[in-house]
């Protein structure tokens, strides 16, 4: 969701996903007149004013190269999105022609039959075979692609280089080494957690299980189902529960913890570590530790290896009930093509969708390099499924995590009533 270095992120992004209602039948596919009005829908923004003088120049050019053609930009608040994509979905009439939207939306919108399958337009668009192959995965819904990634967001480990200076130490090569090096830090500073994290952050969680060789769910003979009782996924989620603990970071204090709140404790010079995502840098170079950090990928288990992060992002997609099929997509490639990526990077720090825009922009600020590297290194995505939003909405990982760590459930206990959980929401 709302993914940038310029702006804290916004509790979705990160993250909850709207589901939308289906419509009582799928729009059918509009037409493909050259002339007239593009109806265009972005998110706002906190400042929007950044963003709004890239896509106004966009617009300009656009509107230039094809005569007769006016493009209309309306900004929809994140928060509202649901209301208005719901209207949309259920009135072709009111639709947009193109829409950005948040990659976990995605199955859940699909699933109307209102957006347009881009997989051929991707395919034969020049700038496309660029794009990373494991965010493009995050806009794929039954093996059709419904948007084209803008940009993503990616998490990594965060951590206070006078602390560990200061106690001789060096960043985890594993993820068994930063639990041992966080509980050695809260030892030595009890005034620290070792590493703030929170029982209800999902997007931390999910690499611990992944880089153990787990999967929250998977997809067998087209129907999903849970995976969080197989060895290797409980392994992932009692190697994240372990840090919630006294000697790192007590559960009393961090199982209710979210993403943000985790990244805030770090920020505010309370703990030694976090895992936070490029977009989070304001917040932390506003905090106490400005100056005083470093990131480095999530290592994962063995050492060199780096754990798969969340792919998060948002995307540009075509409304299938287009009267205007070529020209909306057009549109959305020109926006989401290499020279708008690149100055919608300088102006809301979006990490770019398109490998050589990434390298350049990781060039000319090492700051991004552990989070270009992290993506390079293979990114993965929660199930491809319109469940998933209820699975997300009803807290099934966070409750299954917050209770391994308070000893409320035995781990075995947890994930088998958080899987069954899981199942019903993916149909029984």
């Amino acid at each position: 969701m709302r993914i940038r270095r310029t702006l804290a992120a916004l509790a979705v992004v990160a993250t909850a996903a709207a589901c939308a209602p289906a419509q009582t039948g799928p729009a059918g596919p509009g037409g493909d007149e050259k002339t007239g009005t593009l109806r265009v829908w972005l998110f706002d923004e906190a400042n929007r004013a950044p963003k709004e003088a890239v896509v106004k120049d966009a617009v300009a050019e656009f509107e230039a190269a094809h005569p007769g053609v006016k493009v209309d930009v309306q900004w929809i608040p994140v928060e509202g999105r649901a209301d208005r994509f719901s209207g949309a979905f259920n009135d072709p009439a009111s639709a947009p022609d193109v829409a950005e939207f948040g990659n976990t939306d995605v199955a859940s919108y699909a699933q109307t039959g209102a957006l347009a399958d881009l997989t051929e337009d991707i395919r034969a668009w020049p700038e496309g075979a660029g794009l990373q192959a494991s965010v493009l995965d995050t806009a794929k819904a039954d093996g059709k692609t419904y948007g084209i990634p803008w940009y993503t967001g990616i998490r990594a480990l965060y951590y206070r280089t006078d602390v560990f200076a200061e106690l001789g130490l060096r960043p985890p090569a594993t993820l068994a080494e930063l639990t041992e090096t966080a509980r050695a830090i809260r030892a030595a500073r009890p005034d620290l957690y070792g590493i703030s994290v929170g029982g209800k952050y999902t997007y931390a969680l999910l690499p611990f299980v992944w880089a153990h060789g787990g999967e929250v769910a998977r997809n067998t003979g087209g129907a999903w189902r849970g995976d969080l009782t197989s060895p290797a996924t409980a392994a992932g989620v009692s190697a994240y529960a372990s840090l919630l603990s006294p000697g790192i970071c007590p559960p009393e204090q961090c199982a209710n913890s979210t993403g943000t709140q985790s990244v805030q404790a770090f920020a505010g010079g309370k703990a030694a570590m976090t895992i936070g995502g490029d977009f989070n840098r304001k917040a932390v170079e506003a905090g106490a530790v400005r100056g005083k950090y470093a990131v480095v990928p999530l290592p994962g288990t063995q050492p060199g290896s780096v754990a798969p992060a969340f792919a998060g992002g948002n995307l540009l997609g075509v409304f299938r009930a287009t009267t205007h099929r070529s020209l909306a997509t057009e549109f959305a490639e020109l926006l989401a093509g290499a020279k708008y990526q690149a100055r919608m990077y300088e102006a809301m720090g979006n990490l770019p969708t398109l490998t050589a825009v990434q390298n350049q922009v990781a060039a000319s600020d090492p700051f991004l390099e552990p989070f270009v590297a992290t993506l390079k290194a293979g990114t993965k995505f929660v199930p491809s499924s319109p469940a998933w939003s209820r699975i997300d909405a009803q807290g099934v990982l966070p409750t299954a995590v917050q209770q391994i760590a308070t000893g409320e459930k035995s781990p075995d206990a947890a994930l088998a009533a958080a899987n069954e959980a899981m199942n019903q929401a993916f149909g029984g």
